[in-house]
């Protein structure tokens, strides 16, 4: 039986796992060691993970803004995917933010992994014609170099 939980800390090692399998090109920035700790200062109510006889099998994590909620690092181990296992997240979280007040809930999907979209307009999201576009801050309050 899959059980949706909270992230608690001794779910770090399987996190770690699952992200390193479901995400093998990812940025530095993006590790476990480094996302998960940020995480936890921020609404860690709202960082899932799926669970089937004590092993992480899945992870979701959300926030909400006060204007618009956001869902990223949504995982599922190969051999555990087609159960209904994301399905099972997307639910609850989609519970936390309701309870929040929150009006709509984005997600973005990267290029290289477009064939997840199906999934997602199943469960009720749209394609939105939108440009999504980010800038690298400086860590602490060291000014941006120019140009960059």
């Amino acid at each position: 039986m899959v059980t949706i939980a909270t992230y608690a800390d001794r779910y770090f090692g399987g996190v770690d796992r699952l992200w390193r399998e479901a995400f093998p090109d990812d940025a530095p920035r993006n590790t476990a060691a480094i996302a998960i700790p940020q995480k936890r200062q921020f609404q860690p109510e709202l960082f899932l993970v799926a669970i089937e006889e004590d092993e992480v099998i899945g992870s979701l994590m959300a926030g909400y803004d006060g204007h618009r909620g956001w869902i990223s690092r949504v995982a599922v181990r190969q051999v555990h995917r087609r159960r209904g296992i994301a399905r099972a997240m997307f639910e609850e979280v989609e519970r936390r933010l309701a309870k929040l007040d929150c009006p709509k809930i984005n997600l973005q999907v990267v290029t290289s992994n477009a064939a997840v979209v199906p999934f997602y307009e199943r469960l009720g999201y749209l394609v939105e014609p939108r440009i999504s576009m980010s800038k690298m801050l400086p860590k602490g309050d060291a000014p941006t170099p120019p140009g960059r």
